[in-house]
């Protein structure tokens, strides 16, 4: 059974949504919702492991090496290199838009 929802536009007319659309809509933004966290949990993960490895004298630059080598041959192994040459060759603008830059205190 399909059911038909319509959502009135204040203005006048209105948008048809079937259920199943509207169900679809919802389990994507609950999927989206846990890769969201799954990357925050991630993120944090490798930030704590990252400071531990300066506190024991790992030099930033090495450590920041060695986790490009480390992601980069990942993401080849699981997408190839051609796609993840498409993904570098988009990085310099990303960089530029500070997409990478963290917030991080100091202590």
């Amino acid at each position: 059974m399909r059911v038909t929802l319509v959502r009135v536009n204040p203005t006048g007319g209105g948008q048809v949504i079937h259920m199943t659309e509207a169900t679809g809509n919802l389990a994507l933004r609950q999927d989206e919702m846990v890769i969201a966290e799954k990357k925050r949990v991630a993120l944090s993960y490798l930030i704590e492991a990252w400071d531990e490895a300066i506190a024991e004298g790992v030099d930033s630059e090495i450590l920041a090496h060695a986790a490009l080598f480390a992601a980069l041959s990942d993401l080849v192994t699981t997408y190839g290199e051609d796609a993840v040459a498409g993904l570098a060759e988009r990085l310099p603008d990303r960089i530029r838009a500070s997409e990478f830059t963290l917030e991080r205190v100091v202590q």
